[in-house]
Order: structure tokens, then sequence, then C-alpha cells
């Protein structure tokens, strides 16, 4: 039942499996599957259940697919393109009809393949070679990756990481006091929630006046052993190495999946997947969602769901088991207590994200369990200081609405700027 809000603009078609999928230009490969109601991207490795997109935002393995020729693409990051070659994997015929799932019959408990005929004569060793052939996570490349150019050294003074919320209310505090940074933000606009979520009360947003600021810059290191500190960027598909005096972290954190049975099942979304899915993208995952967990994230996402035409159900309960067999068609859930079965097409799972903090770990920051988020949190003072160069702000704190992650990152911008503008080596 899921279904786009508005008429494609600019048509584009790609192939799946042989199958032309219409999308629109630019959009997530994952989002035309979506659109076009494919719910089944992969399997799973182990047991080859049905894999769909979960996150929308790289943060989790399953919307793995192959694309010309290339495996293990996250279909929820590459942006479709005409004449682009995608191909589900690790299934055998193919990720729709997969026989190999009789694995997770078979097996319906568990299984430790580690040890499954282990010591047997003759067949652990035929054993091992089957499992090769039938686990992994698809086939080599269909060519040699082309030659990369060698990577960009720069040196800025001040490096801000993430441009949602926090990252741009510190961008601007940092740009009104005239402290030149450099901000990159891996998605190809600057906003995150402002810009995909289904916060109530969110601030506008708004960017800084002046600084370097760089979308489609994904940060994927941080280096701090020897030496000066650096972070390790890729953008356009080139790696740029950027050795920073102070850094301001604000790159938030991932979807969680809330454990219940069949927790797995195509149609199962993060809560901001399913907006960034209304926002982004005006496309409706599923007629009837069940909208569940914390109760005021439910609410919010809720409004947006009715406002798009769409049935918002068991608004705020708490999982208990999905029900369905390539697909989500039921989740039972429990309300004060009470325990029902509830048709639904799609699940949004409203829950904190888990903070992003290996690189505040990186730059020498302490991580710590926090009881009662039930989070590890990056620590850090009152102002986000959490090393003599490094700050951060918002959700790596923990949970937060995006007013208040915007409101931190105010006052970790100002907090910056003090540190800068005194002088010295911080």
């Amino acid at each position: 039942m899921s279904r786009r809000l508005e008429p494609v603009t600019q048509p584009i078609t790609f192939e799946l499996d042989g199958e032309s999928i219409v999308a629109q230009a630019g959009e997530p490969v994952a989002a035309a599957f979506v659109a076009a109601g494919r719910s089944t991207l992969s399997r799973s490795i182990k047991y080859h259940r049905p894999r769909g997109a979960f996150c929308f935002s790289g943060g989790c393995a399953h919307c793995l697919v192959r694309i010309d020729g290339v495996p293990n693409q996250y279909a929820c990051q590459v942006r479709a393109k005409p004449g682009m070659r995608v191909e589900r994997q690790n299934a055998f015929p193919d990720a729709s009809i997969d026989v190999l799932q009789a694995t997770d019959f078979v097996f319906s408990k568990w299984f430790n393949h580690h040890e499954f005929l282990a010591g047997v004569p003759v067949v652990e060793k035929v054993m091992l070679e089957v499992a090769r052939k039938l686990a992994g996570l698809g086939l080599l490349p269909e060519k040699p990756a082309p030659a990369r150019e060698p990577a960009l050294v720069e040196h800025v003074g001040v490096a801000v990481v993430g441009g949602g919320a926090a990252g741009l209310a510190a961008a601007r505090t940092l740009a009104e006091r005239g402290v030149a940074f450099t901000l990159f933000e891996r998605e190809a606009r600057c906003g995150g929630r402002l810009l995909v979520g289904a916060d109530e009360g969110a601030p506008a947003i708004a960017l800084p006046a002046r600084g370097d600021v760089r979308t489609d810059a994904t940060v994927v290191g941080l280096f701090a052993d020897d030496g000066p500190p650096c972070l390790a960027v890729l953008r356009h598909e080139r790696l740029h190495l950027v050795f920073y005096e102070r850094l301001l972290l604000a790159n938030g954190g991932q979807p969680t999946l809330l454990t219940f049975p069949n927790n797995d099942l195509p149609g199962v979304y993060a809560s901001r997947a399913v907006s960034r899915l209304l926002r982004a993208h005006r496309i409706l995952p599923g007629q009837r969602i069940a909208v569940v967990g914390e109760p005021d994230e439910c609410r919010a996402l809720a409004k947006l769901i009715t406002s798009a035409g769409g049935d918002a159900v068991a608004v705020g309960a708490s999982p208990v088991r999905a029900h369905g067999l390539r697909r989500v068609d039921a989740l039972t859930v429990s309300t004060q207590g009470r325990v029902e079965k509830v048709a639904c097409d799609a699940v949004a799972l409203c829950a904190p994200v888990s903070p992003s903090f290996e690189l505040a770990r990186a730059a020498g920051a302490r991580v710590s369990w926090n009881a009662r988020s039930r989070l590890f949190v990056v620590e850090a003072d009152s102002r986000g200081r959490a090393t003599p160069s490094t700050w951060v702000a918002g959700e790596l704190r923990g949970p937060m609405s995006a007013a208040a992650s915007a409101e931190a990152g105010l006052v970790a911008g100002h907090a910056l700027a003090d540190d800068a503008l005194a002088g010295g080596r911080p």
C-alpha cells in the first residue's frame, strides 16, 4: 500500500533484477523501491530471512544491494541514475523466492554455524565449503575499482562535523563571532532533523552567513594518535585529510531497532526513516502504519502520517511481535497491560537514536553508559567541552529534541569561540 504522494517530476528508469523501476531523478534507490512496492531488498546472511530498508541513514545493513557490478552498496545512500543496474544479493535464485530460506524453517530457534557438524570427519570439510558458497555479502565486483586520486591535505582552524540542528546553531554562532570554520555534512543539504524529521517545535533551518560549508562530505575517521589530529573526509569519491586545531562534533546518532520477535521483517522502519520518506521524498510507506515506542515522538509522527493521508494505529503502544511472511502485515502490541493484534502494512519504531560516539572516542573523549536513556553517551562539561580541543553537541550527549539540540549547539559554539578568540593552543 506504499505510494507516492505527488507525481514524479523528473522520471528516470533503472533496472532491478531485469525489471524496470521508475524513480525520481536523484532520490535514493531504496526510496524508489518503497514507492514501487518492492519491500524485499536482500536476504540475511545466516537464515536468509527477507530484508528491507530500515533506517534510511546508512546505519544498518538491511538494504545492501549490488549496483552496476559493485556489491554491498547502501540502497538508501545511492542516488538513482538512468540505466543503473541494481541486483538483490545473497539469495538463490532471487531475493523474492529464495530456496535457501528453508534454513530459517529447519533451524527455527537458532543454530551456531561455527559448531554445526564440527568434528565430523569429511562432513565438516564439506559443510565448510558449502557454507562459503552460501554465506557472505555478494560476489566480488565485476571489474577492478578505478584508480583513486591522491588525498588532498588541508589545514583548518575549526572543524564542525554535522549540519543538523546542533551543528548549524554552532556554525551560526561561530560566524557571528568572527571565528572561521569548515563544516562537513554528509547529506546533500544541511538541516538533518530540521529538514526530514517529525519534531514539533523544531527551529527553522538557518545557514551561517559566513564559513566554509561542505555538503556530500562524509567524515569516515579521526586520527589523533601521533602529531596533530586529522579528519578523514570522503567527498565526491576523493579523500581529504583535514588537520584541525579545534573540533566541534554534532554528528548525532543512528536509529535503534527495538527488540521483539520478527522485528527484521520488511516494512518495519525507524521512525525517522518514515518521516524522511514523507518529508524529503513524498512517499507514504504504507496506508495503515503502526506507530509504536516513545509516546511524544509517536504522536508527532502520527500527525505527520495522518496529514499525508495515511492511518496511524497503535500510537504509543509497545511492540510485542511482528507478523507476516514476506513483509509485515500485523503487529501485536501492549497498551497499559492490554495485548492486542493490530493489522498494518508498515511499522514505525519511535526510539531514541544511539549516539555516533566513534569520532568523539577517537578524539580522546570519554564515553559512558547512561542508565536512564540506556545508551552510551559522550561525556562533556556543561558547555559541551569533551577534551581540550573537542566540543560535542546535540544527540551525542543523549536523547533530546531538535530544539534542545539547537540550544546545545549554540552553547557549544559560544564556548568554542571563547577558546579560539582567547588564542593559544587548545
